[in-house]
């Protein structure tokens, strides 16, 4: 049987070739066969990041069937998953955020969460020596994931042993860091072919505050001004994009990467309150900036409170 391996819904770089890693390592090393699968379009940076390295993009899924084989990347929350995750046969979960809870397995698997900034780098550890036998084009999706999750360096979920592994994979693919990530970034930049709608869904994940539920959307940027243009048709699409989605408020944040702040928009009370309470931010209008904030994971969604 094919071992289908994926990633959250919305795929970013780290969803998506994370997949592609594992899915060579499973392949190529343990001779398991294996395809990477996407649970929906990736975003631009990741459809750079594959045109870059000559992949093609994956197959997109809709959902996976009774005792279908998978491996789950980057994500274990049951809400970013398949509708159907929990009659599949997870084998192994590989990941760097928070434990959720409730997924369901058929048996005993791995699960690897580790504390680190990609989980691109989670699969290096794993790989051993078996690192060595990855191909130019793998080498060059890893590092892709790694800048990608950790904003070059910038983000501060960075840990010294993502930064060591880019800078070596960098190294023996003869590519210079700066001028990589910044291709990247302005392939991530230009959202113009994007409806409001699909912005604010693009990196997304749900999560609730005392019974209140949040679509929490972050759109990294070194062109913020493209997106702020647009923030009056963005804040009047929000109500239309939670009731489609069952949650109660979108939260949007504009992550300048270059300035290395978030833009909140506050289009309502309640992001008004979320603001004040959460970042202790002086709200004078509708937006506010929050200097340092550069992370969803580790400083938005750990800080939200009503």
């Amino acid at each position: 049987m094919m071992i289908k391996v994926f990633g959250h819904k919305a795929p970013d770089t780290d969803s998506t070739g994370s997949a592609i890693i594992w899915a060579w390592y499973l392949n190529d090393v343990k001779g398991q066969a294996a395809e990477p699968a996407l649970l929906g379009s990736p975003n631009t940076e990741a459809a750079f990041v594959l045109s870059h390295w000559r992949f093609e993009t994956p197959k997109i899924i809709s959902d996976v069937a009774d005792g279908a084989q998978v491996i789950v990347v980057d994500t274990n929350n049951p809400a970013e998953l398949p509708a159907n995750i929990n009659n599949a046969d997870i084998l192994a979960i590989i990941d760097h955020h928070k434990l959720v809870g409730g997924l369901e397995t058929k048996g005993p698997i791995s699960i690897t969460i580790r504390p680190l900034a990609c989980t691109a780098t989670i699969m290096h550890n794993l790989m051993g020596d078996n690192a060595a036998r990855m191909p130019e084009a793998i080498k060059g999706v890893m590092l892709s994931c790694i800048l990608s999750d950790t904003l070059e360096f910038r983000s501060p979920t960075t840990t010294p042993q993502d930064q060591i592994l880019a800078e070596a994979l960098a190294a023996d693919l003869g590519l210079s860091i700066p001028n990589y990530a910044a291709e990247m970034f302005t392939a991530k930049s230009d959202v113009s072919a994007f409806s409001d709608a699909e912005l604010l869904r693009m990196d997304s994940k749900e999560y609730a505050v005392k019974g209140v539920k949040f679509r929490v959307s972050v759109l990294e940027t070194t062109s913020p001004q493209m997106v702020m243009d647009r923030k009056t048709s963005l804040m009047a699409a929000m109500p239309a994009v939670a009731t489609e989605d069952g949650v109660d408020h979108v939260l949007l944040f504009v992550i300048d990467i270059l300035k290395e702040e978030a833009t909140m928009l506050i289009p309502n009370a309640t992001s008004q309150t979320i603001a004040e309470k959460s970042f202790g931010a002086v709200v004078a209008g509708n937006t506010v900036v929050l200097p340092g904030v550069m992370s969803r994971k580790k400083q938005i969604i750990p800080n939200l409170k009503l």
